[in-house]
């Protein structure tokens, strides 16, 4: 089974100013989300390989260019599967525990959520071939 980093999860101010901030500096596109989700807008954008999703929290309050934060705004990482099978032997093997009660499904992926033995959130992501490209 192949594995790499997949994308990083970011909680932001404004979604649409972030959306349009990546695209103009990275030429990132908007890959899939819901802007108007009553739980809270999302959005995965992307360009190539590279992946960010973001999620509005409108309380958040920006650094200013002058701060340098105390902590950082991640709030997991992500590592991409080739092999949904083989994952999920891996899992039920080693008795990892996965949030929200199994697989989460999203329009076009798939997503475990698990966290390491310090508590680091891990989002473990299956994505049949060619969805995103």
């Amino acid at each position: 089974m192949n594995i790499k980093l997949d994308h990083i999860n970011l909680t932001v101010a404004n979604l649409a100013e972030s959306i349009n901030w990546y695209k103009n500096l990275f030429g990132m596109e908007f890959k899939e989300g819901d802007l108007k989700d009553p739980k809270g807008p999302w959005a995965i954008i992307g360009k190539d390989d590279t992946m960010i999703c973001m999620y509005e929290s409108p309380n958040l309050k920006p650094f200013s260019k002058e701060e340098v934060p105390d902590i950082h705004k991640i709030f997991h990482f992500g590592v991409r599967i080739s092999d949904k099978a083989e994952w999920e032997k891996i899992v039920k093997e080693n008795n990892i525990f996965v949030y929200y009660g199994g697989a989460y499904v999203y329009p076009r992926s798939l997503s475990w959520y698990i966290a390491d033995p310090s508590g680091h959130k891990i989002e473990v992501s299956y994505t049949e071939q060619g969805l995103f490209t």
